[in-house]
């Protein structure tokens, strides 16, 4: 096996479920619809998935120190395949009642969120082994996520129409399984010294120890605070621009769907550019000015656009060029969590990192909707613009964020010294 096998193993396996998942987004919400005939009981469907993948992040990763990432990625994966295979075939025998539906989604969204925890806990460790620079790891991670969204939801719209939702869902869990069988013979048990540290270093803690030193670290860390409130609040506008901002501004502003369409094509189309250029120059550049410049470019202007203007060249080029924008935001987010947490609190304390990164999504929706309700939809844009534009102007107030440009040594090698002396990049 290759030096880099487990790495690339590794991220094929994430690149397919990662389809799968962007094809299952748009199929899920679809299915739900037409089978139940109920916008609301969609929503109740959403919400029973993303409510439980929180959870499984924010509480999973003493349960991942004792079972080992490896090994819990493989058996969520596999679980979350049977509980989303179990829709379609429950719906053609005609069994399928909403409250199994919620279920099936609810245990599916558990796993999930235990499966994308333990990737998670991989991805340092391995990109190690591989000899990778991390930044430039995160970036190529980063970019395989949104280059699935770019192909995962339009495929899943031809595959509905041409085939229908449950056959969509059917492909979904097959990806699911795909990548469990992937990390299983292509990342081995051999050198996978955070799953067997882990274990280790949990025996004897209990649960409620092990998550109060996760959550203590968090506290400690200034930088990573400041990082997990302006995800919070970004994620959870971003949630408010996709889920009901954007759709009222084509139905309302346009009168037509389509622009909808070429408005998140744009952004996508400049977050795989930029994500590109990114990889290729990431160990050079530095992060602080990257970081803060990019997010706040790729932020508070998309909301003002759809307030001020009706010209949609207009908004598709501020989309286009916030995208590029946001294309280093996750990697540098990424390769500092991995660098600051220390190996043996990885679990923890990324499971609580992306709990809280998730947290603000569910209410992006209502808060959304209450906005243009009770205001109008340009005086909801300009008001979630403001908070993203508050939030991503905080890096240049601050001290501490300057220290994003300083690269730790890691508490010891992560791999073994090389036998002709030179260290790995990435180590």
């Amino acid at each position: 096996m290759g030096r880099r096998t487990p790495l690339a193993g590794l991220l094929t396996a994430e690149a397919i479920s990662l389809v799968g998942s962007r094809m299952s987004m748009v199929a899920l919400p679809w299915f739900t619809l037409v089978s139940t005939g109920s916008a609301a009981k969609t929503g109740v469907v959403a919400f029973a998935e993303m409510l439980p993948y929180v959870l499984a992040c924010a509480l999973g990763g003493p349960l991942i120190d004792r079972l080992g990432a490896r090994r819990t990625s493989i058996v969520a994966d596999l679980g979350s395949a049977a509980a989303v295979v179990a829709v379609p075939l429950l719906y053609r025998a005609d069994l399928l009642g909403f409250g199994v539906l919620t279920a099936l989604v609810a245990v599916a969204g558990l796993l999930r969120g235990f499966g994308d925890s333990s990737k998670q806990v991989i991805f340092p460790e391995t990109v190690a082994a591989a000899g990778v620079e991390l930044t430039r790891a995160t970036s190529l991670h980063d970019g395989l996520g949104r280059l699935a969204t770019l192909l995962g939801a339009p495929l899943a719209g031809l595959l509905i129409a041409a085939l229908d939702a449950p056959t969509v869902l059917l492909i979904d869990a097959a990806t699911f399984g795909a990548g469990a069988l992937i990390i299983a013979f292509a990342v081995p048990r051999a050198g996978s010294t955070v799953g067997s540290e882990q274990e280790r270093d949990g025996e004897g803690e209990s649960y409620l120890a092990a998550l109060r030193t996760g959550l203590r670290f968090i506290r400690q860390n200034a930088l990573l605070r400041g990082m997990l409130l302006m995800v919070f609040v970004t994620n959870l506008a971003d949630a408010a621009y996709g889920t009901v901002l954007a759709p009222v501004w084509a139905r309302d502003v346009i009168g037509s769907p389509i622009a909808l369409g070429f408005v998140s094509a744009a952004f996508a189309v400049g977050a795989v550019l930029g994500n590109v250029v990114f990889t290729v120059v990431a160990p050079r550049i530095p992060r602080f000015w990257v970081f803060a410049i990019g997010f706040l470019i790729a932020g508070a202007p998309r909301f003002v656009a759809f307030a001020v203007t009706d010209r949609l060249w207009v908004v598709y080029v501020v989309s286009f060029v916030a995208g590029v924008s946001i294309a280093a935001v996750n990697p540098i987010f990424g390769a500092l969590s991995y660098e600051r947490i220390p190996e043996r609190l990885r679990a923890r304390v990324l499971g609580l990192t992306r709990a809280v990164s998730f947290a603000g999504i569910p209410l992006g929706g209502l808060l959304g909707g209450a906005a243009v309700t009770g205001l109008s939809l340009p005086a909801a844009c300009l008001l979630f613009g403001l908070a993203y534009l508050v939030v991503t102007l905080l890096p240049f107030f601050s001290p501490v964020w300057r220290t994003m440009d300083d690269r730790p040594a890691p508490e010891r090698p992560l791999v073994p010294v090389q036998p002709t002396g030179q260290v790995p990049s990435g180590a």
